[in-house]
């Protein structure tokens, strides 16, 4: 039996793809070591090295012996890797950040524009995929689509139709670990990996059984959360086989109001950024759009045009606030504003199950089955009502109003808050199943893997308006019985209108709820995305050299993926304008039935079929100036039934001058495909309210998304180049340092018509590509924007990951420091016909790019004050940014920058030692101790949303301080 498990520890080693180095003789034999290994084996996200170990409560990170690496198949421990990879245990994250795991890595400097609960409320659009808070990791702020995630080495299948995972997924509780690997590696894991792989491995030999509770809340007594699990792990079969199972609950009612904070005032830009200089002002008012409704025009010589109806049915003078030149939002003043969501709630049941078996001394099989359940919800907008035609004969409007009205018609605008806001509720279910195969043949490792994935994502929008139903209601006639809708009078309408019920818009109050009823309706977009994953791969050595072991590996994965949805609100749905005297248009740029509209989309799929091969030589030992060199190299071809055949390649060296120095690199060729999204997805609409540079005129209008078939892949090529350093005169101590240089070209990128940028490529280049994106009429109006993703671009991004670690003792207390930069000067996108667009070291984007400061700091510090008692702090900190990454806009002086921002987080931890080893922890944690306010900001183009998009950074913590309370407890 001591054979058996032997044999075992020896050959299980292909679970994530990767090999690993066992020396459990040696594993204690000298301490300084084994810390280095663990340095060395850590390196990565910021270049480097991770150290552990970091209390004695928590357990100790694997020396390199026990670590997988993952940036390789061959590659035996993170001493010889020549990819960066950091690896950081779960433990030490929740101990910083007790939240999701997902939220807890992005503390990590190397993470920059990733999405989650902060993002903008909203479901539409090719950023949203649907769900606007699902949590997308991104890698450099290169894109979500542009780095891989992982299960134990595993791709994790898509969960919406933009091809990005919500990690989610993952079963946070038997994670054991989280490698980042921060190069090129597509020629090792698969296209799409252009900026790196986040791998979670798990523990899969877990026994006995743990529970974690906690529950929190804001120190403004909002944003309460729950979280319970429980996980529960055992051998069978006299221990060939192990089972372990995890449930996990997580409640998170989110901020579903921005003006909940007081420091959040509605900061908006106004201005063009050509003429008029853009300008950040704050209170953003709407002063077309007054709660209770005000009178835009009603004929020549109307003295009631400009004011407002400050109280049901009564007309009142408008009360300005700041006017700017250009627009008409202000600061202050009776205006309307928004008040969207600041954070989306959240609610998920994530189950997992993994059991596995050893049929003999040479081959086990294993089965994991993963789900997630988890429901979203965010408010967007009240109802906004912009340039309203209405007739003077409307029922509602008094008499005498409506005599000092010269024509028959007049316009109205305004924001009603009767009724609840649009209420944005994406539900995901997510399933995934893993079988496997891996054993012994000879000297050789093999896997055989199968990977499914079933995610559904159902969204509800309620409140939304029905344009068609909003036009009949606002035709209000006098009947004999009273106010009536006109279509319900019309013969050839009434049946249609008969459950009609008229608007009453003229005061704060002045709907009823019947009404407001009417007009808005329930829609509902269902998607689902499934995707097989066939893996085989062997490994081993088949020979040595005078210098060591030469490692090689060949690996073949089939893909196919499918998606398909339905919608009830489509960008074909045209509001049918019989008997719709006002504010329905049947011909030309026609009417839509909804304003914010999901396509259906027929069943689409994809298929790639990829083989691999890498082998890592090493070259030289024991040399002068040559404790050991080593050359790493892979390759893979990719073919796609949709956009055709690629290779992929990687080369790396690592260089071991002596013990406490090493140098590495590595260069790229890696690819990322069109998503079936990019590809196949069918028309979508959502209205959008931009102005038309060349004719000055501002409107609302169709943005019309839609799909490229033509596209082919991404080209990425990347360089990094670093050095580990653990010098002997400083026992504890470590610091590496890794450069990276990144350029994608052909890169995919979705261009607007709208933005400036595009304008100006058209209007001054006549570029087609542009103009194409850019619909006018005959007299030269925009009727529609147009969205669509174009191999356009090159995308160039270069910068340095820094990380230094201590680890000692004050007397005898354990001490633990980490540090960790991120330094990103730019992110270049080059389009022709266009200014550069930098986004390094910039707070907003388009297409849904998030702040990418160019310095990034994360540091962290372990303190044990006895046996059982730990403090645990984390300071976070950006630099200062640019508002806008467009250097052809012009900023009023003193304009277009936010200021730095740094938060601080707590943790206390006692643990209460059980009989038999039993442990329960206790913890307080503290974010953002010090309650720091993150500065208000916000993007061009949101004048017309105070109270809407943006207002802060969104790596900034707009929460506040934050209390968690909980207990861990392993039994």
């Amino acid at each position: 039996m001591n054979t058996h498990k032997q044999n075992v520890g020896t050959w299980r080693i292909m679970r994530s793809r990767k090999v690993l180095c066992a020396c459990p003789s040696c594993l204690w034999e000298d301490k300084m070591r084994k810390l280095q290994a663990i340095f060395l084996a850590g390196t990565g996200l910021v270049s480097g090295l991770f150290v552990a170990g970091q209390a004695s409560a928590q357990e100790a990170t694997p020396s390199a012996q026990d670590i997988i690496v993952t940036g390789s198949r061959v590659v035996k421990n993170g001493d010889n890797s020549p990819t960066p990879v950091t690896v950081v245990t779960t433990e030490n994250l929740v101990n910083l950040r007790p939240t999701s795991l997902t939220e807890s890595i992005n503390t990590l400097p190397v993470f920059s524009g990733s999405r989650g609960q902060l993002s903008n409320p909203g479901v539409s659009g090719g950023v949203s995929g649907g769900n606007g808070s699902a949590a997308q990791l991104n890698l450099r702020n290169l894109g979500g689509v542009r780095n891989l995630v992982l299960l134990d080495g595993r791709r994790v299948p898509p969960t919406s139709y933009t091809n990005i995972v919500d990690a989610d997924v993952i079963p946070q509780l038997l994670v054991k670990r989280v490698d980042t690997v921060t190069g090129g590696v597509s020629a090792v894991y698969g296209s799409d990996a252009v900026s790196g792989v986040v791998n979670f491995v798990t523990d899969t030999k877990f026994e006995g059984l743990k529970v974690q509770a906690q529950m929190g809340v804001s120190t403004y007594g909002d944003n309460p959360s729950q979280q319970a699990a429980l996980a529960w792990g055992t051998k069978f079969a006299e221990g060939r086989g192990h089972f372990e199972v995890s449930y996990e609950y997580r409640n998170d009612d989110g901020i579903l109001r921005r003006s909940q904070r007081s420091w959040y005032n509605r900061a908006v830009v106004v201005g063009n950024g050509t003429t008029i200089p853009y300008s950040l002002i704050t209170n953003g008012t709407l002063a077309a759009q007054p709660f209770g409704g005000k009178i835009i025009s009603c004929g020549t010589g109307c003295a009631l045009a400009g004011q407002y109806f400050a109280s049901n049915g009564v007309l009142s003078p408008f009360v300005n606030g700041t006017t700017y030149s250009g627009t008409t939002t202000q600061s202050g003043g009776a205006g309307g504003y928004l008040d969207m969501s600041l954070k989306a709630a959240q609610r998920s049941h994530q189950i997992y199950a993994r059991t596995d078996y050893d049929f003999n001394d040479n081959i086990h099989g294993f089965f994991t089955l993963s789900g997630n359940f988890k429901r979203n919800l965010s408010y967007g907008g009240d109802l906004s009502l912009a340039n309203y035609t209405l007739s003077t004969a409307n029922a509602f409007l008094p008499a005498a109003y409506a005599a000092q009205m010269p024509g028959s018609t007049f316009v109205l605008s305004e924001i009603n808050t009767q009724i609840e806001r649009a209420r944005y509720e994406p539900k995901t279910r997510q399933l995934m199943a893993i079988a496997g195969l891996e054993g012994k043949l000879g000297n050789y490792n093999w896997n055989l893997s199968y990977v499914y994935g079933d995610s559904r994502l159902s969204t509800t929008s309620s409140n939304q308006v029905n344009n068609q139903k909003l036009s009949a209601a606002l035709d209000a006639v006098s009947t004999a019985s009273g106010p009536a809708c006109y279509a319900a009078t019309q013969a050839a309408t009434a049946s249609a209108y008969a459950g009609c019920t008229p608007l009453n818009l003229f005061g704060p109050s002045a709907a009823s709820a019947a009404a407001l009823n009417y007009i808005m309706d329930t829609t509902t977009y269902v998607a689902t995305t499934r995707q097989h994953d066939f893996n085989a791969s062997i490994s081993g050595s088949p020979f040595s050299t005078w210098a060591g072991e030469v490692t090689a590996a060949l690996s073949g994965e089939w893909r196919y993926q499918s998606f398909i949805s339905q919608s009830t609100a489509t960008p074909s749905m045209y509001a049918d304008c019989t008997n719709l005297r006002y504010n329905c248009v049947a011909t030309g740029a026609r009417t839509l039935l909804y304003a914010n509209t999901l396509a259906s989309n027929p069943h689409v799929s994809q298929s790639v079929m990829e083989l691999a091969g890498e082998v890592n030589v090493p070259l030289l030992k024991d040399a002068p100036l040559v404790k050991s060199l080593g050359l790493n190299a892979a390759a893979r071809y990719t073919k796609y039934n949709t956009v055709g055949t690629y290779w992929t390649w990687k080369l790396g060296a690592d260089w071991h001058i002596v013990d406490g120095l090493r140098f590495r690199g590595t260069i790229s060729r890696d690819i990322r495909a069109p998503t079936l999204n990019d590809l196949f997805a069918a028309t979508s609409v959502t209205m959008v309210t931009n102005q038309d540079l060349k004719t000055g005129a501002t409107n609302l209008l169709p943005s019309v998304n839609v799909s490229n078939p033509n596209l082919t892949a991404e080209i990425g090529r990347t360089l990094t180049a670093g050095l580990v350093m653990k010098p002997a005169f400083l026992p504890g101590f470590s610091l590496a340092v890794d450069y990276y240089d990144i350029k994608v070209s052909n890169a995919i990128t979705t261009v607007q018509g709208f933005q400036p940028t595009i304008q100006q490529g058209c209007n001054s280049g006549g570029l087609a590509v542009y103009c194409g994106l850019i619909q006018r009429d005959s007299s030269g109006a925009v009727t529609a924007w147009y969205v669509q993703p174009i191999n356009l671009s090159k995308v160039t991004t270069y910068g340095l990951d820094v990380e230094a670690n201590y680890n000692g003792s004050i007397g005898s207390h354990k001490l633990a420091l980490r540090g960790l930069a991120a330094y990103q000067p730019h992110i270049r996108y080059i389009q022709p016909g266009v200014a550069v667009i930098d986004q390094g070291g910039v707070a907003f984007g388009t297409n849904g790019l998030t702040a990418s400061p160019s310095w990034r700091l994360t540091a962290t510090a372990s303190f044990n004050v006895n046996d059982n008692l730990r403090v645990d702090t984390i300071y976070r900190w950006r630099n200062a940014l640019k508002l806008w990454g467009d250097p052809t806009v012009a900023w009023a002086a003193g304009q277009g920058k936010v200021a730095p921002f740094g938060q601080l987080g707590v943790n206390l931890s006692q643990t209460v030692n059980l009989s038999s080893g039993r442990k329960v922890e206790m913890f307080l944690n503290i974010q953002n101790l010090l309650n720091a306010k993150p500065p208000v900001a916000n993007a061009p183009g949101t004048a017309t949303s105070p109270g809407g998009f943006g207002g802060f950074v969104v790596t900034d913590d707009p929460v506040g301080r934050y209390f968690t309370l909980g207990l861990r407890a392993k039994l």
